[in-house]
């Protein structure tokens, strides 16, 4: 991922530059150039919407043109939403995130976003050695500029493998643990009135149905236990309390 630049090329918005900085520091990206920004770009916005990632920002390379951005570079994906001659080669993010990957591995590579108003021109297309485009409806196929970033930016750092899910501590409980569980919770329901007993064979198989609908771990189990044995403890308080108990 260390070998992978982002290029903006003629960005006219601070936020969106901002916002760019922000979804590269999500996904684990530092490496940021701006090719030609409108000189209009107000840089105090894009400092705000970079919020913590105003480092990316502060450390930008700006050039004149897409070639001396992308000259050290390897593979130059460009993106593009317009059909027409040339662009049936193209594919997704997730498609090219292997090739990007590897390629990085050994050299870097350039993901070129063009323009907020009107992408990148031809001239800059053939720049690029590869082109990516991202699904959209093709009722509205125009991306923001960050958003389409973002995208490209998430697909490649998923196929990273970076990322590592939380993972559950807990064991799933054992069989014996689980139909205790079951035990309390049948006592506890007749205790509260919820079924009676020509009936309870069959709710409690609508309770185990709803408690089976995934694993159940020691720490579930022991909740659910805890939640029985104070609800029973409870109904049972009542007992011999209330008037008419002695009737």
């Amino acid at each position: 991922m260390a070998n992978i630049k982002i290029v903006l090329v003629g960005p006219l918005y601070g936020g969106n530059v901002g916002s760019v900085c922000r979804a590269m520091a999500n996904t684990g990206l530092s490496e940021l150039t701006l090719v030609s920004p409108a000189a209009t770009l107000d840089y105090n916005e894009a400092r705000m919407m970079a919020v913590a990632a105003g480092g990316i920002l502060e450390q930008r390379r700006e050039v004149a043109t897409l070639e001396e951005a992308v000259g050290d570079c390897g593979l130059v994906m460009g993106t593009t939403v317009r059909p027409g001659l040339y662009r049936q080669h193209v594919k997704t993010p997730r498609e090219w995130a292997p090739d990007i990957l590897a390629s990085a591995s050994v050299k870097k590579v350039a993901l070129v976003f063009g323009r907020e108003n009107w992408g990148l021109t031809n001239e800059e297309l053939a720049i690029c050695t590869n082109l990516i485009q991202i699904p959209t409806s093709p009722e509205y196929p125009s991306l923001n500029l960050s958003q389409a970033v973002l995208i490209c930016c998430y697909e490649l750092y998923v196929a990273s493998g970076t990322f590592e899910p939380p993972v559950e501590k807990s064991e799933e409980c054992s069989t014996s643990t689980r139909e205790h569980m079951f035990r309390m919770w049948h006592d506890m329901l007749m205790e509260v009135g919820f079924m009676n007993e020509q009936k309870s064979a069959h709710m409690m198989l609508g309770v185990r149905r709803i408690f089976s609908r995934s694993p159940l771990t020691t720490d579930d189990v022991n909740i659910l236990m805890g939640i029985a044995r104070q609800t029973l403890w409870k109904a049972r308080q009542g007992v011999g309390n209330n008037p008419s108990d002695h009737e």
